[in-house]
């Protein structure tokens, strides 16, 4: 029986095209530029405005690395995108993408794994294909948390922007490239570390028993700093050593872009050199699912990334989740 390996083949990005600095929060909320940089590295963000929002993001991320792989919609077996930010509960944004592409005859869902959305979408994919299941798997990674946040709470605002990337994942045979390994991982007595207690169905806007709870992002900073410093290295190191792969055989790593000390941190528990650390928080912030997928795009067209290397990715987010990816590219 042949050996499926599921191989990426392209890949995609959007961007909104609002910019917002540092500066310009400062007008908002209390806070300056030097301190938002100096804990988490941020400089600026894109935040959506108007029609921008996941959907359309998820759309464009999917079409761009379609185009690339140089497959038609046809060929495309299945849709999955990592959000926790639908323009609508259900259906899921995947059915959105799917019928944007003109995709057919094709399977379509979401999962919901926060910051380490892409992380897991992956591993589905890579299953499916592995098992035979789909030859040609669209996943697309993207959140427009800046919708979701509470702008007057200077703790959480500076924190996030709105981004996708996709990557079109496809079997192929008699080859090392592809997806390695993965590890995803979960720890949910933390589930109220990072969460939005309104908007769903528990605590509906309008409702006596919503009354005194906010919409927004609800976060506990300094247990999610020292959650994420242990988990980020946590996956990392078992998706090495489930792999027989080295720290110092990783050409690159692709982080989470969600905090510069969080990175440095996992970055030298593997011992990794500056030069082998993928960073862009600094230009558009913590964009949850879409932060892994945005850096690989960024990685392969800035000449960092190229086929045959080893890289590295790791992520964590609510739930509590993490996890991690090892790809030969």
């Amino acid at each position: 029986m042949s050996q499926f390996r599921a191989v990426i083949q392209s890949v995609g990005h959007a961007l909104p095209k609002k910019v917002v600095t540092n500066d310009d929060l400062s007008k908002i909320v209390d806070t300056n530029d030097e301190w938002i940089a100096q804990r988490t590295g941020i400089r600026q963000r894109r935040v959506c405005e108007g029609d921008e929002g996941t959907y359309s993001l998820a759309v464009e991320a999917a079409r761009q690395a379609l185009t690339n792989s140089g497959l038609s919609a046809a060929d495309i077996d299945m849709v999955v995108v990592g959000t926790v930010s639908g323009d609508y509960f259900w259906p899921s944004t995947a059915c959105h993408v799917q019928d944007q592409l003109g995709i057919k005859d094709a399977g379509a869902f979401d999962v919901s794994a926060a910051c380490a959305g892409f992380i897991y979408s992956l591993a589905n994919a890579t299953a499916m294909i592995e098992s035979g299941a789909a030859k040609n798997i669209i996943v697309v990674g993207v959140d427009c948390l800046t919708k979701q946040v509470d702008w007057t709470d200077r703790s959480t605002c500076v924190l996030f922007g709105d981004a996708a990337g996709a990557v079109v994942v496809s079997a192929r045979e008699n080859t090392d490239r592809g997806v390695q390994k993965t590890v995803m991982l979960s720890d949910g007595s933390g589930s109220a570390y990072i969460c939005m207690e309104m908007g769903g169905t528990k605590f509906r806007p309008g409702r006596p028993e919503s009354e005194g709870r906010t919409y927004g992002i609800q976060m506990a900073g300094a247990e999610v700093y020292r959650f994420a410093v242990h988990a980020m290295g946590d996956a990392c190191v078992r998706v090495l050593e489930q792999a027989g792969v080295k720290p110092e055989e990783v050409d690159l790593f692709v982080p989470h872009q969600a905090n510069l000390r969080i990175i440095d941190s996992a970055a030298k528990r593997l011992e990794l050199p500056p030069e082998k650390v993928f960073i862009n928080v600094d230009k558009y912030g913590n964009t949850s699912g879409g932060s892994i997928p945005l850096a690989l795009y960024e990685a392969v067209e800035s000449g960092r990334l190229k086929p045959g290397m080893l890289v590295l990715t790791v992520g964590f987010g609510a739930g509590l989740v993490w996890g991690a990816n090892l790809i030969r590219w």
